[in-house]
């Protein structure tokens, strides 16, 4: 019965979005995309008082990835709007890199607000193919957010060992699918479509630790918390991996 209930229900949202998949087809989610960094922009200051604990947290040691002179080279991929500047050390290089380029007015904004950084640039790329950054040229991957809207996982994971040192870290924090038979998994589950294209491609229903798991890294430190936000994102993983 409730399997049956979460196909009607998942069937209904799909015809739902039916709509948004034409305008799709048409062109118009390319308008969308320069209107989601503003969106994206304004949910920040809610996720990261909601979370300023938790990323306190999960960035807490960031510096000792730093090389013997001090310095620390730090790539962000999908980084929007810049709202984990905040949470790195004083000093270090901050490469900035998101597939959207409209990004960049909101982006200047964070860098205007985080003077205690310094900022090398803003790349418009995939998180799949950042062919224009050499093999181990950075210390620091972040990428928070973001694992759940890629078009493949594996592959941006194998960019990211690509270019991190040997030795240099991976700093992850994503929300993920519940687990099954919970009221948060019905919801992920019927709700999926839709958010895909509220949320400018995001997926709710991703078992995103199962790939960082399998992607090679030599370490892994992965834990599963709830977070405090809305629950049908409330599923999340916060780590670091070391290659």
């Amino acid at each position: 019965m409730g399997y049956c209930l979460l196909k009607a229900c998942r069937l209904l949202c799909l015809l739902l979005t039916l709509p948004l998949r034409l305008a799709e087809v048409f062109g118009l989610r390319a308008a969308y995309k320069r209107f989601f960094p503003l969106l994206a922009y304004k949910i920040t200051f809610s996720y990261n008082h909601k979370m300023h604990r938790m990323k306190k947290e999960l960035f807490r040691n960031v510096c000792g990835f730093a090389k013997s002179d001090g310095s620390l080279r730090l790539l962000e991929i999908g980084c929007g709007s810049g709202a984990n500047f905040q949470f790195y050390p004083y000093g270090c290089t901050v490469l900035c890199a998101d597939p959207n380029p409209h990004f960049e007015t909101y982006l200047k904004r964070s860098m205007d607000a985080n003077k205690h950084l310094t900022y090398e640039g803003f790349l418009v790329a995939s998180a799949e193919d950042m062919k224009e950054l050499d093999d181990e040229s950075v210390d620091v991957v972040v990428c928070t957010l973001v694992l759940c809207s890629v078009r493949d996982v594996k592959l941006v994971l194998k960019e990211v060992r690509r270019v991190l040192k040997t030795g240099g870290a991976f700093y992850f924090m994503e929300h993920v699918v519940s687990k099954p038979s919970t009221w948060t998994f019905f919801l992920q589950q019927t709700l999926d479509p839709l958010w895909f294209y509220i949320g400018d491609g995001c997926m709710i229903t991703r078992e995103t630790w199962k790939d960082l798991e399998s992607a090679g890294f030599s370490q892994l430190h992965l834990k599963h918390i709830e977070a405090p936000v809305t629950s049908v994102i409330r599923p999340h993983i916060m780590g670091h991996s070391i290659k």
